[in-house]
């Protein structure tokens, strides 16, 4: 991994911890995005204001499950470090050449109460294009906060 992009997952990291945020996004030493938001409705957000600026960035994250994973390869991340990491998001990060690291590595993804699996982990489920991964996670977000 070249210096630059060791640079920006350690500046990602810091900031995830310094900051107690959920979810940091630098490239080239520039923190493109952050957010204290919870579930992967930061990153949905982060790739619909930045789009392709996205590519290349690293990104540290609190819980990290396929459908991130999903996303990540969607958005072209090259980089990813999650606190939580599932074995299927750690398969799909290595599928698709995407550095990951991680703190614990977990069977699943669990919701907010930790009884049942995340519904986003779910949807991922029978899910392996990320471009239609986009489409069906943002969908499900926007139910839920129809919902709430």
């Amino acid at each position: 991994m070249a210096v630059s992009a060791m640079q920006d997952i350690e500046l990602a990291k810091a900031q995830l911890y310094s900051d107690q945020l959920t979810l940091v996004i630098v490239k080239d030493r520039q923190v493109l995005f952050r957010t204290d938001a919870h579930r992967i409705s930061g990153l949905i957000h982060a790739i619909d204001a930045l789009g392709i600026t996205l590519k290349g960035s690293s990104l540290a994250d609190r819980v990290a499950g396929k459908a991130l994973a999903l996303l990540c390869v969607y958005a072209g991340i090259q980089r990813v470090y999650a606190e939580v990491l599932s074995k299927k998001a750690q398969a799909l990060f290595k599928e698709n050449n995407v550095d990951c690291d991680w703190k614990l590595l977990v069977e699943n993804v669990l919701d907010p109460s930790k009884t049942e699996v995340c519904p986003f982990e779910r949807a991922a489920e029978g899910l392996s294009d990320p471009k239609t991964s986009y489409a069906v996670f943002k969908s499900l977000l926007q139910k839920m906060k129809s919902c709430e």
